[in-house]
């Protein structure tokens, strides 16, 4: 086994589950709005899902990534 040296955390912090989160539901609108032949709002969910992507990058920076110093990570 390894000694978790250079392990990036898998992702378990704040700053990717919201991203992730923001970024589902701009894909399952996006999906909608396809089905129903809305062209208009399947690029505003495009640009939803770059949305997601900024939000995370943001509160990585600000310290809720896996290494910041806003995150306390949980023992599983």
């Amino acid at each position: 086994m390894s000694n978790n040296i250079g392990d990036p955390g898998h992702g378990h912090s704040p700053a990717a589950w919201t991203a992730v989160v923001i970024m589902l539901v701009a894909v399952a609108l996006g999906t909608l709005f396809y089905f129903l032949d809305i062209p208009a709002l399947v690029w505003a969910s495009a640009g939803l899902l770059v949305v997601g992507a900024i939000v995370g990058w943001a509160m990585s920076r600000a310290g809720y990534g896996v290494n910041g110093s806003k995150y306390v990570a949980k023992e599983h």
